[in-house]
């Protein structure tokens, strides 16, 4: 079995490093130290700028499908609160017809936003690998990350802390302090950027009929679990992984506010927002208006100039 996932996870571990080497050797180029922490972090980021934009069209797929979920979710707590507390064999048959006709109709399905989650896995798993063989094994790597390199980012310093240490390491040995500190600071940014982009969906992105769903429970949980993972996971990390998992925690903040400012759910907050900043710029179409609002429509008047008329004129018409 490992040997079958590092033949899955080769191709892709090739392609990482050959973008990483790219940037240290760009930032190399224009005079940067090449075994400084520094020159490895920039080159880290310009890794997940990269890999974040190449996954774009996955993530757009998965906020769809999402999307689609969120607005069927009313429905689908009406099916499940008519069959409540029965428990015979043809009412769970009778649920279980009427939630499959429900995604039929509306062309949904539950898995459908898993599975682009399921394709970033591999390529999650590879970034990892090739960072942690780097920094802490001090290995090289399968493609261009030679073994004079993956020399170079092991013994990297960023602000006195070396990329390849982590904050257990840290705090058994008793220093350096340096890593104890950028690790706490990358934490704390870890933790409260996936709080706050948990927030944004909970808050913003969910109409009434959602928050009144067993989903919008879920995510509620989420909101507090998800960024207790990062607390209590980043301490075990390098700092050289710690840092590609908070830019690209940064990342999706800023892509999951875009998504949401520009592409909301129907009747949520945002939807609302977005309708009130269109309708002020006059830019809101009679298709983006809200529901069961009026749409008042004014004939235009005639600018024919009114012809002037007799008395007797005027009274004979006045008397058709």
């Amino acid at each position: 079995m490992p040997d079958f996932i590092g033949l899955i996870l080769w191709p892709i571990k090739w392609v990482i490093e050959l973008i990483l080497v790219a940037f240290h050797s760009m930032w190399t180029f224009f005079g940067l130290d090449p075994d400084s922490g520094v020159t490895w972090v920039l080159s880290i980021v310009g890794l997940v700028i990269v890999v974040r934009a190449a996954l774009i069209p996955i993530f757009v797929r998965q906020i769809k499908s999402q999307r689609r979920m969120l607005e069927v979710a009313p429905q689908l707590k009406k099916i499940q609160d008519k069959y409540k507390g029965k428990k015979d064999q043809f009412s769970r048959e009778a649920m279980s017809r009427e939630t499959m006709e429900l995604y039929k109709r509306t062309g949904t399905n539950p898995l459908s936003s898993c599975l682009p989650l399921l394709l970033q896995m591999p390529i999650f798993f590879g970034l990892f690998s090739v960072l942690n063989d780097a920094s802490v094994r001090d290995q090289a790597g399968v493609g261009l990350l030679n073994q004079d390199l993956a020399d170079s980012f092991a013994n990297a310093v960023f602000l006195g802390a070396p990329l390849s240490s982590t904050f257990i390491q840290a705090w058994n040995n008793g220093g350096p302090w340096q890593v104890m500190v950028v690790a706490v600071v990358m934490i704390v940014l870890m933790t409260a950027s996936q709080f706050i982009t948990q927030l944004q969906i909970v808050s913003k992105n969910m109409s009434p009929e959602t928050k009144a769903s067993p989903m919008f429970r879920q995510q509620r949980i989420l909101l507090y679990l998800l960024p207790l993972v990062f607390a209590f996971s980043g301490v075990a990390f390098p700092l050289g992984v710690m840092f590609y998992w908070l830019v690209s925690n940064f990342w999706t903040m800023g892509q999951q506010f875009i998504v949401i400012r520009n592409m909301p759910t129907p009747g949520s907050e945002a939807a609302k927002a977005r309708e009130a900043r269109l309708a002020k710029r006059g830019k809101l179409t009679v298709e983006e208006k809200p529901a069961g609002d009026t749409i008042v429509v004014e004939e235009k008047k005639s600018t024919q100039r009114q012809q002037p008329m007799s008395k007797a004129r005027a009274k004979k018409q006045s008397g058709k």
